[in-house]
Protein backbone atom coordinates (compact mmCIF):
# COMPACT_ATOMS: atom_id res chain seq x y z
CA UNK A 1 0.00 0.00 0.00
CA UNK A 2 2.71 2.32 0.63
CA UNK A 3 4.73 1.93 -2.58
CA UNK A 4 0.82 2.69 -4.30
CA UNK A 5 0.87 5.86 -2.04
CA UNK A 6 4.72 6.63 -3.38
CA UNK A 7 3.34 5.99 -6.89
CA UNK A 8 -0.24 8.24 -6.59
CA UNK A 9 1.35 10.89 -5.61
CA UNK A 10 4.53 10.35 -8.27
CA UNK A 11 1.38 10.74 -10.79
CA UNK A 12 -0.07 13.84 -8.98
CA UNK A 13 3.27 15.71 -9.28
CA UNK A 14 3.90 14.73 -13.20
CA UNK A 15 0.74 16.14 -13.73
CA UNK A 16 1.24 19.66 -11.43
CA UNK A 17 4.63 19.90 -13.11
CA UNK A 18 3.21 19.94 -16.30
CA UNK A 19 0.71 21.86 -15.65
CA UNK A 20 3.29 24.61 -14.28
CA UNK A 21 5.66 23.74 -17.35
CA UNK A 22 3.11 24.86 -20.06
CA UNK A 23 1.89 27.63 -17.69
CA UNK A 24 5.27 29.28 -17.38
CA UNK A 25 6.12 28.72 -21.30
CA UNK A 26 2.73 30.34 -22.19
CA UNK A 27 3.67 33.49 -19.74
CA UNK A 28 7.32 33.86 -21.21
CA UNK A 29 6.16 33.86 -24.57
CA UNK A 30 4.05 36.67 -24.16
CA UNK A 31 6.16 38.74 -22.28
CA UNK A 32 9.08 37.95 -24.97
CA UNK A 33 11.62 36.55 -22.61
CA UNK A 34 11.97 33.26 -23.94
CA UNK A 35 15.14 31.62 -25.01
CA UNK A 36 16.54 28.71 -25.77
CA UNK A 37 17.95 27.73 -22.46
CA UNK A 38 14.47 28.39 -20.97
CA UNK A 39 12.88 25.70 -23.62
CA UNK A 40 15.88 23.08 -23.27
CA UNK A 41 14.94 23.11 -19.76
CA UNK A 42 11.45 22.80 -20.75
CA UNK A 43 12.14 19.65 -22.86
CA UNK A 44 13.98 18.27 -20.39
CA UNK A 45 10.84 18.70 -17.97
CA UNK A 46 8.64 17.60 -20.41
CA UNK A 47 10.46 14.46 -21.09
CA UNK A 48 10.65 13.60 -17.87
CA UNK A 49 6.83 14.15 -17.14
CA UNK A 50 6.47 11.74 -20.27
CA UNK A 51 8.44 8.88 -18.68
CA UNK A 52 6.38 9.30 -15.71
CA UNK A 53 3.19 9.26 -17.21
CA UNK A 54 4.18 6.43 -19.43
CA UNK A 55 5.12 4.50 -16.12
CA UNK A 56 1.63 5.31 -14.83
CA UNK A 57 0.53 4.19 -17.51
CA UNK A 58 2.11 0.54 -17.71
CA UNK A 59 1.22 0.30 -13.84
CA UNK A 60 -2.20 0.57 -14.04
CA UNK A 61 -3.02 -1.70 -16.83
CA UNK A 62 -0.64 -4.49 -14.70
CA UNK A 63 -2.96 -3.58 -11.78
CA UNK A 64 -6.10 -4.25 -13.76
CA UNK A 65 -5.01 -7.47 -15.18
CA UNK A 66 -3.82 -8.31 -11.49
CA UNK A 67 -7.79 -7.35 -10.48
CA UNK A 68 -9.28 -9.62 -13.30
CA UNK A 69 -6.77 -12.58 -12.28
CA UNK A 70 -8.14 -12.02 -8.70
CA UNK A 71 -11.38 -12.29 -10.00
CA UNK A 72 -10.93 -15.22 -11.74
CA UNK A 73 -9.29 -17.24 -9.45
CA UNK A 74 -12.10 -16.43 -7.07
CA UNK A 75 -14.72 -17.34 -9.45
CA UNK A 76 -13.39 -20.91 -10.37
CA UNK A 77 -12.03 -21.72 -7.34
CA UNK A 78 -15.32 -22.83 -5.88
CA UNK A 79 -16.11 -25.27 -8.63
CA UNK A 80 -12.99 -26.96 -8.05
CA UNK A 81 -14.03 -27.45 -4.37
CA UNK A 82 -17.38 -28.73 -5.71
CA UNK A 83 -15.36 -31.12 -7.85
CA UNK A 84 -13.58 -32.51 -4.98
CA UNK A 85 -16.56 -32.90 -3.07
CA UNK A 86 -18.36 -34.17 -6.50
CA UNK A 87 -15.82 -36.90 -6.54
CA UNK A 88 -15.47 -38.47 -2.66
CA UNK A 89 -19.31 -38.69 -2.83
CA UNK A 90 -19.20 -40.59 -6.25
CA UNK A 91 -15.95 -42.37 -4.56
CA UNK A 92 -18.45 -43.66 -1.77
CA UNK A 93 -21.35 -44.07 -4.03
CA UNK A 94 -18.97 -46.48 -6.26
CA UNK A 95 -17.94 -48.71 -3.14
CA UNK A 96 -21.78 -49.75 -2.45
CA UNK A 97 -22.50 -50.21 -6.34
CA UNK A 98 -19.52 -52.46 -6.12
CA UNK A 99 -20.86 -54.39 -3.11
CA UNK A 100 -24.36 -54.40 -4.61
CA UNK A 101 -22.76 -56.34 -7.57
CA UNK A 102 -20.37 -58.60 -5.71
CA UNK A 103 -23.32 -60.23 -3.38
CA UNK A 104 -25.85 -60.28 -6.50
CA UNK A 105 -24.91 -64.22 -6.22
CA UNK A 106 -26.47 -64.42 -3.09
CA UNK A 107 -29.89 -63.36 -4.46
CA UNK A 108 -29.44 -64.64 -7.58
CA UNK A 109 -28.22 -68.78 -8.12
CA UNK A 110 -29.06 -68.99 -12.23
CA UNK A 111 -25.76 -68.15 -13.80
CA UNK A 112 -27.56 -66.35 -16.72
CA UNK A 113 -30.00 -64.25 -14.62
CA UNK A 114 -26.92 -63.75 -12.86
CA UNK A 115 -24.98 -62.36 -15.93
CA UNK A 116 -27.70 -60.41 -17.14
CA UNK A 117 -28.59 -58.32 -13.89
CA UNK A 118 -24.94 -57.71 -13.43
CA UNK A 119 -24.40 -56.18 -16.84
CA UNK A 120 -27.56 -54.40 -16.66
CA UNK A 121 -26.24 -52.67 -13.48
CA UNK A 122 -23.44 -52.42 -14.50
CA UNK A 123 -24.36 -50.38 -17.40
CA UNK A 124 -27.19 -48.00 -15.15
CA UNK A 125 -23.82 -47.67 -13.38
CA UNK A 126 -21.55 -46.63 -16.43
CA UNK A 127 -24.74 -44.32 -17.70
CA UNK A 128 -24.81 -42.32 -14.53
CA UNK A 129 -20.95 -42.02 -14.06
CA UNK A 130 -19.43 -38.45 -13.29
CA UNK A 131 -19.39 -36.59 -16.28
CA UNK A 132 -15.43 -35.72 -15.23
CA UNK A 133 -12.25 -37.16 -15.30
CA UNK A 134 -10.98 -37.09 -11.84
CA UNK A 135 -7.53 -35.96 -13.12
CA UNK A 136 -8.72 -33.01 -13.39
CA UNK A 137 -8.19 -32.65 -10.19
CA UNK A 138 -4.39 -33.14 -10.21
CA UNK A 139 -3.38 -30.44 -12.66
CA UNK A 140 -0.86 -27.97 -11.77
CA UNK A 141 -3.10 -25.22 -13.15
CA UNK A 142 -6.15 -24.58 -10.60
CA UNK A 143 -7.89 -21.84 -12.34
CA UNK A 144 -8.38 -24.40 -15.83
CA UNK A 145 -9.44 -26.99 -13.74
CA UNK A 146 -12.24 -25.18 -11.79
CA UNK A 147 -13.10 -23.07 -14.72
CA UNK A 148 -13.55 -26.84 -17.01
CA UNK A 149 -15.49 -28.53 -14.58
CA UNK A 150 -18.08 -25.67 -14.21
CA UNK A 151 -17.88 -25.76 -18.05
CA UNK A 152 -18.98 -29.51 -18.15
CA UNK A 153 -21.49 -29.79 -15.17
CA UNK A 154 -23.37 -26.47 -17.11
CA UNK A 155 -23.65 -28.69 -20.44
CA UNK A 156 -27.10 -29.74 -21.41
CA UNK A 157 -27.38 -33.53 -19.98
CA UNK A 158 -27.33 -35.31 -23.67
CA UNK A 159 -23.90 -34.26 -24.54
CA UNK A 160 -21.50 -37.21 -23.67
CA UNK A 161 -18.03 -35.36 -23.07
CA UNK A 162 -14.80 -37.45 -22.55
CA UNK A 163 -11.94 -35.36 -20.93
CA UNK A 164 -8.11 -37.09 -20.75
CA UNK A 165 -5.90 -35.33 -19.00
CA UNK A 166 -2.40 -36.07 -20.82
CA UNK A 167 0.15 -34.10 -18.55
CA UNK A 168 -0.92 -32.74 -15.01
CA UNK A 169 2.04 -30.01 -15.32
CA UNK A 170 0.21 -27.22 -17.20
CA UNK A 171 2.84 -24.89 -18.29
CA UNK A 172 1.74 -21.60 -20.07
CA UNK A 173 2.65 -17.94 -20.24
CA UNK A 174 -1.02 -16.71 -21.04
CA UNK A 175 -2.63 -15.33 -18.29
CA UNK A 176 -5.14 -17.20 -16.95
CA UNK A 177 -8.29 -14.49 -18.05
CA UNK A 178 -7.00 -14.63 -21.99
CA UNK A 179 -6.77 -18.66 -21.20
CA UNK A 180 -10.47 -18.97 -19.68
CA UNK A 181 -11.51 -16.52 -22.50
CA UNK A 182 -9.93 -18.67 -25.79
CA UNK A 183 -10.91 -22.29 -23.83
CA UNK A 184 -14.17 -20.68 -23.16
CA UNK A 185 -15.22 -19.88 -26.28
CA UNK A 186 -14.29 -23.41 -28.29
CA UNK A 187 -16.45 -25.16 -25.66
CA UNK A 188 -19.20 -23.22 -25.44
CA UNK A 189 -19.02 -23.83 -29.60
CA UNK A 190 -18.59 -27.09 -29.39
CA UNK A 191 -21.40 -27.55 -26.63
CA UNK A 192 -23.75 -25.03 -28.70
CA UNK A 193 -23.39 -27.54 -31.89
CA UNK A 194 -24.12 -30.76 -29.99
CA UNK A 195 -27.18 -32.26 -30.60
CA UNK A 196 -29.27 -35.08 -29.10
CA UNK A 197 -27.94 -37.39 -31.85
CA UNK A 198 -24.38 -36.03 -32.23
CA UNK A 199 -23.84 -35.58 -28.51
CA UNK A 200 -19.90 -36.40 -28.33
CA UNK A 201 -17.57 -34.06 -27.23
CA UNK A 202 -13.84 -34.91 -26.70
CA UNK A 203 -11.51 -32.94 -24.85
CA UNK A 204 -7.32 -33.25 -24.48
CA UNK A 205 -5.44 -31.35 -22.18
CA UNK A 206 -1.55 -31.69 -22.04
CA UNK A 207 1.66 -29.45 -22.25
CA UNK A 208 4.48 -29.28 -23.89
CA UNK A 209 7.49 -27.44 -24.52
CA UNK A 210 6.27 -25.30 -21.95
CA UNK A 211 3.33 -24.47 -23.81
CA UNK A 212 -0.64 -25.97 -22.94
CA UNK A 213 -2.54 -27.81 -25.72
CA UNK A 214 -5.96 -28.05 -25.98
CA UNK A 215 -7.77 -29.81 -28.06
CA UNK A 216 -11.92 -30.19 -28.36
CA UNK A 217 -13.78 -32.50 -31.44
CA UNK A 218 -17.79 -32.31 -31.14
CA UNK A 219 -19.58 -34.31 -33.91
CA UNK A 220 -21.01 -32.11 -37.54
CA UNK A 221 -22.49 -32.76 -40.45
CA UNK A 222 -22.61 -30.76 -43.70
CA UNK A 223 -19.78 -28.73 -43.25
CA UNK A 224 -17.36 -27.96 -46.11
CA UNK A 225 -13.69 -26.31 -45.92
CA UNK A 226 -15.12 -23.54 -47.31
CA UNK A 227 -16.36 -23.07 -44.65
CA UNK A 228 -13.86 -23.20 -41.79
CA UNK A 229 -11.61 -21.17 -44.10
CA UNK A 230 -14.26 -18.67 -42.89
CA UNK A 231 -14.45 -19.47 -38.84
CA UNK A 232 -12.04 -16.70 -37.61
CA UNK A 233 -13.45 -14.03 -40.24
CA UNK A 234 -15.43 -11.23 -38.15
CA UNK A 235 -18.82 -11.87 -38.05
CA UNK A 236 -18.67 -14.95 -40.20
CA UNK A 237 -21.34 -17.93 -37.97
CA UNK A 238 -23.19 -20.63 -39.35
CA UNK A 239 -26.09 -20.41 -36.58
CA UNK A 240 -29.25 -19.35 -37.74
CA UNK A 241 -29.76 -16.70 -35.26
CA UNK A 242 -26.70 -14.56 -36.33
CA UNK A 243 -27.54 -10.77 -34.17
CA UNK A 244 -24.60 -10.55 -32.04
CA UNK A 245 -22.68 -14.01 -33.86
CA UNK A 246 -19.36 -14.10 -35.41
CA UNK A 247 -17.44 -12.86 -32.69
CA UNK A 248 -16.30 -15.58 -30.56
CA UNK A 249 -13.87 -17.30 -32.59
CA UNK A 250 -12.50 -14.05 -34.20
CA UNK A 251 -11.31 -12.67 -30.37
CA UNK A 252 -10.07 -16.28 -29.19
CA UNK A 253 -7.73 -15.81 -32.37
CA UNK A 254 -6.71 -12.52 -32.17
CA UNK A 255 -5.89 -12.84 -28.08
CA UNK A 256 -4.59 -16.33 -28.89
CA UNK A 257 -1.65 -14.80 -31.39
CA UNK A 258 -1.34 -11.48 -29.35
CA UNK A 259 0.18 -14.27 -26.64
CA UNK A 260 2.24 -16.12 -29.34
CA UNK A 261 -0.04 -18.92 -29.69
CA UNK A 262 -2.34 -20.35 -32.65
CA UNK A 263 -5.47 -22.10 -33.24
CA UNK A 264 -5.90 -24.48 -35.71
CA UNK A 265 -8.72 -26.56 -36.97
CA UNK A 266 -9.26 -29.62 -38.74
CA UNK A 267 -12.21 -31.66 -40.30
CA UNK A 268 -12.22 -35.55 -39.93
CA UNK A 269 -14.62 -37.40 -41.81
CA UNK A 270 -15.93 -40.68 -40.23
CA UNK A 271 -18.34 -43.27 -41.77
CA UNK A 272 -21.99 -40.98 -40.96
CA UNK A 273 -20.98 -38.14 -39.81
CA UNK A 274 -17.86 -35.30 -39.70
CA UNK A 275 -15.32 -34.41 -36.12
CA UNK A 276 -14.52 -30.89 -36.25
CA UNK A 277 -11.43 -30.41 -34.08
CA UNK A 278 -10.01 -27.18 -32.73
CA UNK A 279 -6.62 -27.47 -31.47
CA UNK A 280 -5.30 -24.51 -28.88
CA UNK A 281 -1.27 -23.89 -27.96
CA UNK A 282 -0.23 -21.02 -25.96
Amino acid sequence: MAELGRRFLYRIFCVLALILTVYLLVDLYLSHTLDIRVMVLSGILFAVIFVGLLDWRHNYAALQRKEQELKIYKHYIKPLEELTKDIRARQHEFDNHMNAILNMHVTIDNYDELVAAQSAYGKEIYDDKARCNPALLHISDKILAGFLYSKIISAPSYIHIDIQVLSREIITSVSEHSLVEIIGTLTDNAFEAATPELNAVEMILDAKEDKLIFMIKNQVRGLTMGDISHFFEKGYTTKENREGRGLGLYQAESIAGLCGGEITVELLEQESFQEICFRVEL
